[in-house]
């Protein structure tokens, strides 16, 4: 049985707050995705910039930014654009999060962040998901995770692909939720990034058990839904 985990307490507070705000927007699109089970409608936030942070390192094994470019290590990874003064971070204020179950693989969801704001934002770590009034964190795919911060200009999006529940049934406490909340997280680990966003779930809910996990966010959409 998989171990649940508590959620970080300044994250779960600010997902508090944010539970009862909510919006329409714009959905991120592009060629040759994988087509979704049931059609959702965008959660959008005022197209506001947030606060930016210190640099940290992007070495491998830590996800941080970087002042410069640099080559591509591992997959789904993109090495920080611009400079810290330049870049902020993202969350529900300057961007808009849309969230979509997909026929393949079986049993996933992908998130879809795209910057709504103007100026270059950074994506750090994975995102902190609770469905409902869900008292743990699913934890991420350490896998996925990518050299560097995941950066995105005005215009640009990011990914993060969500595994639902075990193929094969092995999952434990399976129940279907009908509301989620996208926290994000700063600089450091666990810290709060920001706003938190409030995705459209289908009007059947989505069902989700023990096992769920969610990959760190990633510049790929192939690449997000590849765990």
């Amino acid at each position: 049985m998989r171990k649940y985990h508590a959620l970080p307490v300044v994250l779960l507070a600010a997902l508090t707050l944010t539970a009862c705000q909510g919006g329409t927007g714009t959905k991120d699109e592009g060629a040759a995705h994988p087509e979704p089970a049931s059609a959702t409608v965008t959660a959008t936030h005022p197209a506001e910039d947030g606060g930016s942070g210190k640099a940290t390192s992007g070495a491998r094994g830590t996800q941080g930014t970087s002042g410069g470019t640099g080559p591509q290590a591992t997959k789904g990874s993109k090495a920080a654009k611009g400079t810290t003064a330049t870049r902020v971070s993202c969350n529900g204020s300057n961007t808009t999060v849309t969230a979509r179950p997909v026929t393949r693989p079986l049993n996933h969801m992908l998130l879809t962040v795209k910057n709504t704001g103007s100026k270059m934002c950074d994506l750090t770590y994975y995102p902190v998901l609770r469905f409902d009034e869900m008292q743990w964190a699913p934890q991420p795919v350490e896998d996925s995770k990518p050299q560097a911060v995941t950066t995105l200009a005005p215009g640009e999006s990011g990914y993060a692909g969500v595994s639902l529940s075990a193929a094969d049934g092995s999952g434990e406490g399976g129940t279907t939720g009908r509301k989620l909340t996208v926290g994000f997280q700063g600089r450091t680990p666990n810290s709060d990034g920001g706003p938190s966003a409030l995705p459209t779930l289908p009007a059947k809910g989505v069902y989700y058990d023990s096992t769920l996990t969610v990959t760190y966010w990633l510049r790929d959409m192939d690449d997000a839904l590849s765990y």
